[in-house]
């Protein structure tokens, strides 16, 4: 079986949304897979089959750093399958409770196959002046609050995409690479 290579950017403020990317990564190499997990800052060129971006959201936005990954990466436009998350949403009913702003345009500028937002998790001891702020403004609840199954089973959904990539390059030839 032939393996796709690929790439997990994730910008991640405190941490939590890199461990979602972890968790993607891990269940992608389980299914035969190779996999790199990386800053988009850290990618100097993409020699990858295959893209799955993530982001940390705060007050509603994608970092800056995943929205210039995302901008690099609409320029190539080269037929690579892109899939999107965002992390940031805490509580049981999460706040806040939409998706943020720029998904539906990075969605169509980068020909994604899905997002997918999930929970993330919030520690009070970690955050800034500013970001104690924010949350208390917003009165988001303190904890973690991931969905573990949530994000393998997406990722397993990634997986089986990527094996019929395989199948249809087999007959058709290798995917564009840039």
């Amino acid at each position: 079986m032939v393996t796709m290579h690929v790439l997990v950017a994730v910008a991640s403020r405190h941490g939590s949304t890199r461990e979602i990317a972890d968790a993607v990564a891990e269940t992608l190499r389980d299914a035969g897979h190779t996999t790199d997990v990386l800053d988009p800052e850290d990618v100097e060129e993409l020699a990858h089959d295959a893209v799955v971006l993530g982001s940390s959201v705060y007050v509603g936005r994608w970092s800056a750093g995943a929205r210039a990954f995302a901008d690099r990466l609409a320029v190539l436009r080269d037929g690579r399958p892109v899939w999107l998350f965002s992390s940031g949403p805490v509580g049981r009913r999460p706040v806040p409770a939409d998706d943020p702003e720029e998904v539906p345009s990075l969605v169509e500028r980068l020909g994604a196959r899905g997002h997918r937002t999930f929970a993330g998790r919030l520690d009070r001891g970690g955050l800034g002046l500013a970001e104690r702020a924010v949350v208390s403004l917003v009165k988001a609840p303190q904890g973690d609050f991931r969905a573990w199954d949530d994000v393998r089973t997406w990722a397993e959904g990634i997986a089986r995409d990527l094996h019929e990539d395989e199948i249809r390059s087999l007959r058709s030839g290798p995917l564009p690479r840039a």
